[in-house]
């Protein structure tokens, strides 16, 4: 189910004839949307790294009036992509960070703490690395990082330490083992403190690592606002304070006009704004979050190119 999906849509002052790329495909929620506002002078561009998205939204805008180019890649190359699509530039771009629904919900990806199954959580298949891998061949020190940077976990260093414990009698195969694991580790009295479910930080941190999410994000969004006509936007969902915060950065960096040292009587740098920020970061409605409770953490921001 797509996240902020009127809002996101409305964002991009979809024009009829324009070129738009979601970079992001998953379900194709939001390009299905917005290539309902295309004629047939309008292209959309849909790119994900998970062929099961890219099957999916094949089948879904079938129908869609407009050209559609659906392409499996990572966000990453989006310049490549656009070189090979002989697009020079284009007048909107969607960014949506979450795991998709059919991500988390078919158990055999690995991604769900609620579900027992292999470890793995790859978006795209064909990549080498693993949560197999992270979990049994990364040292404690190095998993202690990851949980505690990338799933900001207060018992980051003794769930480490308790992997590393167990791994020695035998490999961690599977997602039901690492939960037992971490909830082993996780004081009982702080689990029921907590709330939410004790594996949900460890989990976000593994996929992070495995897919390289925060690696790959603040150049990508640089590439994406080169890529834009002036007038084009740039919409960006968040779904963590980690992704929401390279974002805000890099939006806050591109709209920045002169950086010259203060004192300065003049301007000597002439460096100019590229964006434009457009109102304050949306999150969703309390009932769009009761309905999908997955919704509860979005962030919406936004910026037109200048």
């Amino acid at each position: 189910m797509s996240v902020l999906p009127t809002e996101t849509v409305a964002a991009l002052a979809v024009v009829p004839e324009g070129t738009y790329v979601d970079c992001t495909l998953g379900g194709a929620g939001h390009a299905g949307r917005i290539a309902a506002q295309l004629s047939p002078a309008g292209r959309l561009i849909g790119i994900d790294q998970d062929e099961t998205a890219i099957a999916a939204a094949q089948v879904r805008l079938a129908s869609a009036a407009c050209r559609v180019s659906l392409v499996h890649d990572n966000f990453r190359n989006l310049t490549a992509i656009l070189t090979a699509e002989g697009v020079s530039a284009v007048d909107g771009i969607l960014f949506d960070l979450g795991v998709s629904s059919p991500q988390i919900d078919t158990a055999a990806r690995g991604f769900s703490y609620m579900q027992d199954a292999p470890l793995d959580m790859r978006m795209d298949t064909s990549r080498l690395l693993s949560a197999h891998e992270v979990v049994n061949e990364y040292d404690e020190a190095e998993l202690w990082r990851i949980f505690r940077d990338y799933g900001e976990e207060r018992w980051a260093k003794r769930i480490a330490a308790f992997i590393a414990a167990a791994r020695q009698e035998k490999p961690i195969e599977t997602t039901g083992e690492l939960v037992d694991i971490v909830c082993r580790a996780v004081p009982k009295g702080v689990r029921r403190a907590a709330g939410g479910h004790p594996a949900k930080r460890i989990f976000q941190a593994i996929r992070i690592e495995v897919n390289d999410e925060l690696g790959i994000l603040q150049a990508s969004v640089e590439n994406a606002v080169h890529a834009l006509a002036p007038g084009g936007r740039i919409a960006i969902l968040t779904f963590h304070s980690l992704e929401d915060r390279i974002v805000k950065q890099a939006f806050k960096e591109l709209a920045r006009g002169c950086i010259c040292p203060p004192g300065l009587p003049v301007c000597v740098c002439g460096h100019e704004p590229k964006v434009r920020l457009v109102g304050k970061a949306q999150k969703p409605s309390a009932a769009e979050a009761a309905e999908n409770p997955r919704a509860k953490s979005a962030k919406l921001r936004v910026a037109e190119k200048l």
